[in-house]
């Protein structure tokens, strides 16, 4: 059996428990070094294989689950934050499914939900915006044509924007081409979750040089929208004079 476990979005108690049990209980462990926090791996046993993927290729990856299933190991594919978000881990399911290998998912808290705790914020405000786009800019690997920042730019929605800390001028240009003003509330969350966690509150046009004075060049989350503004209405689902299924109006 192959567990694809998220190890969350980076201090290590942020792991949900089903993943920490899979890891003691693991025979290999397959972790994505460049991003998993080492700390998890205290959660192993000492008799565990561990491999780094980030000096792997995937033929590499799927050859050590193979080897393991064949002796009769349990493997724990540890990625970051939630697998299912830049975890490219269909290309790997595909291959166990090739092979006839078992598998299964434990999701894990995803580093957009580190960035809004780091935040203080709430993503989803009523009356400011009720939708929230987890993209990319295009580098190595491209984007689709319909997915350009600047067409998703164009909803004025909460945008957070993964793997593209090193691209910031030219993300900040697209997201006002696309439709937000210069002066649009933005933050940089370097490592949410981490002990050397650091939050940056800037504008849209100001995120090129806020990481460049702050010395962040990866391992970030840019956050954009108004959600990060002071405005908002008070939600329904608190107010007295709304009714629920479990609750009358107040009409006094």
């Amino acid at each position: 059996m192959v567990d694809f476990v998220g190890a969350g979005c980076g201090a290590p108690d942020l792991i949900t428990l089903r993943g920490q049990k899979l890891l003691g209980q693991a025979d290999v462990i397959i972790y994505a070094g460049s991003l998993v926090n080492p700390e998890l791996l205290s959660y192993a046993r000492e008799d565990c294989e561990i491999y780094n993927s980030a000096l792997m290729h995937l033929d590499e990856v799927i050859e050590v689950m193979k080897k393991a299933e064949s002796e009769g190991k349990n493997t724990v594919r540890l990625h970051t934050g939630d697998p299912s978000i830049y975890g490219a881990i269909r290309e790997q399911m595909d291959r166990l499914d090739e092979l006839g290998i078992a598998y299964k998912v434990t999701p894990g808290v995803s580093s957009f939900c580190g960035a809004a705790a780091a935040l203080n914020a709430e993503y989803t405000l009523p009356d400011v915006s009720q939708t929230v786009i987890l993209t990319r800019m295009a580098g190595r690997t491209p984007v689709p044509e319909k997915e350009r920042i600047e067409s998703l730019a164009a909803h004025r929605a909460t945008m957070v924007i993964f793997l593209s800390t090193g691209m910031l001028a030219e993300l900040s240009a697209r997201l006002i081409a696309g439709g937000y003003s210069s002066e649009t509330p933005a933050a940089i969350v370097y490592k949410a979750t981490w002990e050397d966690e650091k939050v940056i509150r800037c504008t849209v046009g100001e995120l090129a040089e806020s990481a460049r004075k702050n010395g962040i060049t990866k391992t970030a989350l840019i956050t954009v929208g108004d959600f990060l503004g002071d405005y908002h209405q008070l939600s329904k689902l608190y107010d007295k004079d709304f009714e629920t299924e479990f609750r009358k109006a107040d009409k006094t």
